[in-house]
């Protein structure tokens, strides 16, 4: 090779080691970590195909080594653009590629950028349904499709939260109830319908993507609302901290993971260099009192 082709090499080795994925760096857990414990992942917005999504894959993988969540709950926006074999695969299925081989599962809600077949989507075991739900030990999830809220899906949600026993409730989908950013912020009409019910029927915390940052919310009414939608899309400055943020982040793709013990829900936030920008221990709220029931008629 002589001296002209070696130095347009150079440059293009240099765009190459750019572009490449970055190795995941060792994170430090902040979780408790304990045997027996409800342990899971959280990713929203993520289907890119981009290399911070793969980045993310890389880290999801490298912590479940050490901290061994069996599932993935997935807040919607699954695949962006064209949505064909293909794109499953560029998309989710090698991002993701070492979890689905250690048997991980991952749970998906709709988003808007989302076609309401992927429900039919095995690895997303949604099992054709647009709103389910599932059980993991003492923790019940409660997954919504809030692209099409109709009168169905209003009257199954609160039968579902009626009749639940479990310890712990937790609801998840797209548009989320409260939001500092400015590019779409808090879905008050969302907010009007669903609320009620998570508080009347006792729902702990709430996770959503759609706005592509990371924000942990003040309690609302006694529940822990996140916002997710940072893992594969990012909008850089949108988060306007405001009077609900306990914390946020706009500046780097991140995930989460979540472990929930007997009485407690500790959670971390991680983007996708390894570097965690939240963490802490949210106390399990209690139970709302059951409404008292109307009597009539005399005393025997």
């Amino acid at each position: 090779m002589g001296p002209m082709a070696a130095q347009s090499a150079a440059p293009a080795a240099a765009r190459a080691a750019q572009a490449a994925p970055s190795a995941p760096t060792s994170v430090d857990l902040k979780v408790p970590n304990k045997k027996g414990t409800v342990k899971f992942a959280v990713i929203g917005d993520n289907g890119t195909g981009e290399r911070e999504q793969y980045e993310i894959g890389e880290q999801l993988a490298k912590i479940q080594t050490t901290f061994p969540f069996d599932f993935v709950i997935m807040l919607g926006d699954n695949l962006y653009g064209s949505q064909n074999p293909r794109d499953f695969v560029k998309k989710f299925e090698d991002p993701y590629k070492a979890l689905l081989a250690r048997d991980v599962k991952f749970y998906a809600a709709l988003g808007n950028h989302d076609n309401q077949e992927n429900r039919f989507y095995k690895p997303w075991n949604m099992n054709g349904e647009r709103f389910y739900t599932f059980k993991k030990d003492r923790v019940r999830f409660f997954v919504l499709d809030t692209d099409y809220l109709d009168q169905p899906q209003r009257q199954w949600i609160e039968r579902q939260l009626r009749e639940s026993t479990d310890d712990w409730k937790i609801a998840y989908f797209h548009h989320p109830l409260y939001s500092s950013a400015a590019a779409h912020g808090s879905q008050t009409d969302l907010k009007l319908i669903l609320e009620p019910l998570f508080v009347k029927y006792g729902v702990n915390a709430v996770f959503t993507g759609h706005d592509h940052v990371y924000e942990r919310i003040k309690p609302q009414q006694g529940i822990y609302y996140f916002v997710e939608g940072s893992s594969g899309k990012l909008r850089p400055g949108d988060l306007r901290k405001t009077a609900l943020t306990e914390v946020g982040n706009d500046r780097d793709q991140a995930f989460m993971i979540v472990e929930v013990d007997d009485n407690e829900l500790h959670f971390q936030a991680i983007t996708r260099t390894g570097k965690t920008i939240d963490s802490g221990t949210l106390a399990q709220q209690e139970k709302p009192k059951p409404a008292p029931v109307a009597t009539s008629g005399a005393k025997p």
